[in-house]
């Protein structure tokens, strides 16, 4: 192994007695080959080579005269560089060299160990003492705080966020990816973590599904509560001022009985029972008549029926059993002998329920005969029939209720027994 080369000093040329000239310095004796410098003043080379000195001048200098024979494993003394001026005080290497030979009987101290490199900073600075250390120890630490991890800026950081600009009872901010020690993302893993945060096709797709269920069901209600409630007012309405309409043409002899005109009230139909008064109006037109809360008189050519005041004959009448003012909606619920009353602009006529047909085919016109088929009637008579929807909420089916007449009374002589009663 090749050793390092030290320095040469022309002011301090080396003798027999100096640290690299001394006998036995490096395990060997000492010779004429291994000195650098001879008494005649010839310098000798690395090699031992002998060469004219420019370094033999006279040795006016002292010359450095150890106490004692340093080994191989002391650490070599620091040696002056060349043209340093010394202004009358020994260099660093030089008062480096004297300590080390005023010293022989103890080691040389070793340099201070170097301080754990701050990521923040690489200034130099100042190794912690045992004081400070003991100090740090004896400090009580925040409890929410993370032990610092670094030197005195990171160690500042950590003061700072925990507990020198927030106080004891203040909010805990939310420490972020780097302050909280987690490895920041890239730009790419970002990206690819808020796709994968994004709903997918199946999420997006069940999602518009439930809204279109949503939105159906609350068009559902609407539609219900409409059919149901603001139908049955706005038509008893209509029905009210129908009939008021008609009594006070009645009273004020405007109106006189005869053939009337498609949607035209005539009469008043009263079932006691039910507590139904409802107007009676010429044809079986929904939006003219059904819908306005009004019962329509079967008057149609194909569906012709008798009015009441002819001595023989069918009187039919059709009504809505649901919604829109719902005249005939309990007609189920009446039994023979029941009352049902027309009262039009001369007269009272009073039928008495006979005869009931719960379920029957829409197209069994049948029912409307002068004779009607299924009511239990033989023979031709003064007769009425109800129509209406069933079941409820349906128009599926119909219901049909027959009545025969009992009592035709003028109005001249006051109401029937079945309207005082």
């Amino acid at each position: 192994m090749t050793a390092l080369r030290p320095e040469r000093d022309s002011a301090a040329p080396y003798g027999e007695d100096t640290v690299y000239g001394a006998a036995g310095a490096y395990g060997g004796a000492s010779g004429p080959e291994q000195e650098w410098y001879d008494p005649q003043g010839y310098a000798r080379d690395w090699y031992g080579e002998e060469t004219a000195s420019s370094y033999a001048e006279p040795q006016s200098s002292p010359s450095y005269e150890p106490s004692h024979e340093p080994s191989y494993d002391e650490p070599s003394p620091r040696m002056p560089s060349h043209g340093e001026p010394s202004y009358g005080e020994p260099s660093y290497g030089e008062a480096w060299q004297e300590e080390a030979y005023s010293q022989p009987n103890e080691p040389a101290a070793s340099p201070p160990p170097m301080p754990p490199i701050d990521e923040e900073t690489v200034a130099l600075r100042v190794p912690d003492s045992e004081s400070m250390r003991a100090a740090r120890a004896a400090a009580p630490a925040h409890a929410d705080a993370a032990p610092a991890v670094g030197g005195r800026a990171a160690r500042r950081k950590a003061a700072k966020r925990h507990g020198r600009h927030s106080g004891a009872d203040g909010p805990v901010r939310e420490q972020s990816a780097a302050e909280s020690g987690a490895t920041p993302l890239s730009r790419m893993e970002a990206r690819r973590a808020a796709r994968a945060q994004k709903p997918g096709a199946a999420v997006m797709a069940s999602r518009a599904i439930g809204e279109v269920f949503i939105t159906t069901g609350v068009l559902m209600l609407l539609f219900v509560t409409y059919q149901l409630w603001w139908t049955n007012i706005r038509a008893e309405a209509q029905a009210g001022s129908a009939a008021s309409s008609l009594q006070n043409d009645w009273a004020s002899g405007k109106r006189k009985p005869g053939a009337f005109e498609p949607g035209q009230g005539f009469a008043l139909l009263h079932i006691p029972k039910l507590d139904v008064v409802v107007p009676i109006a010429e044809g079986i037109d929904k939006k003219r008549v059904l819908d306005r809360g009004m019962v329509g008189h079967y008057a149609e050519d194909d569906l012709k029926t008798a009015m009441p005041e002819e001595k023989a004959g069918n009187f039919g009448l059709a009504g809505h059993r649901n919604t829109h003012g719902e005249p005939f909606r309990y007609i189920n619920r009446l039994q023979p002998g029941d009352p049902i009353v027309v009262e039009t602009q001369d007269q009272y006529f009073v039928y008495k329920m006979a005869s009931i047909l719960p379920v029957t085919a829409p197209g069994n016109t049948a029912v409307l005969d002068a004779i009607p088929k299924g009511s239990g009637f033989t023979t031709a008579g003064r007769y009425i029939t109800l129509t209406t929807c069933t079941p409820e909420f349906t128009s599926k089916y119909r219901m049909i209720v027959w009545g025969k007449m009992v009592e035709e009374r003028p109005r001249s002589k006051g109401k029937p027994d079945a309207l005082v009663s």
